[in-house]
């Protein structure tokens, strides 16, 4: 089996997908509603050029826009600290906010954040699973077939978007090294067939 099976074809034309630990087998057969959701926000999920060219200070619209579709839903921020005694001393170990998490299920957005946030993200998820928190996690992020887009807007958002940000070149090699654990993991890369003119 692969992603293939479980992924409808209709976001392959949209999406770039990477799977890790047969994750999307465990979305379809223990958690097929959260999967559907996901699959439903990802399908709807647009972006435009002035979202790209505008600053987002804190916070883009491009998140804001996941935001807008997966909160209603029942998609909320989790975070998780664990404790741990060792002869008699307690250890405390707090994670780094996931963006969305519902039932046993974690998804993260990451569009346009220093790369090393993906080490953050994929700690928390690692953590949560092996703490028995969630089961799988799903990260989306920019595919590089959006990197020609960038350049043509400019040098100015070439460097914005470039290669020291979250993008699928910068996460792959990090799943390959196994920094995501145990976590199955399933991955989106936001490609130019997202953008609305």
């Amino acid at each position: 089996m692969s992603w293939k099976e479980h992924v409808p074809e209709s976001l392959t034309a949209l999406y770039e997908v990477h799977e890790y630990r047969h994750a999307s087998a465990i979305l379809a057969c223990e958690f097929r509603d959260e999967l559907l959701e996901i699959c439903a926000a990802l399908e709807s999920f647009r972006f435009k050029k002035d979202d790209v060219l505008r600053g987002g200070g804190n916070e883009s619209m491009i998140p804001k826009r996941m935001s807008r579709v997966l909160r209603p839903r029942g998609w909320i921020e989790g975070s998780l600290t664990a404790k741990l005694v060792v002869d008699d001393r307690e250890i405390r170990q707090d994670t780094h906010k996931v963006d969305y998490v519902k039932g046993r299920v974690a998804f993260d957005l990451e569009w346009n954040s220093k790369d090393q946030t993906f080490d953050r993200d994929l700690f928390a998820f690692r953590t949560f699973f092996d703490y028995d928190k969630i089961s799988v996690g799903i990260l989306v992020t920019r595919s590089n077939q959006l990197d020609p887009w960038f350049a043509s807007l400019g040098e100015g958002i070439r460097k914005k978007y470039g290669a020291s940000t979250t993008h699928m070149g910068k996460l792959l090699p990090r799943l390959e090294a196994g920094r995501g654990g145990g976590c199955p993991i399933l991955v989106f890369g936001m490609t130019t067939a997202l953008l609305e003119e």
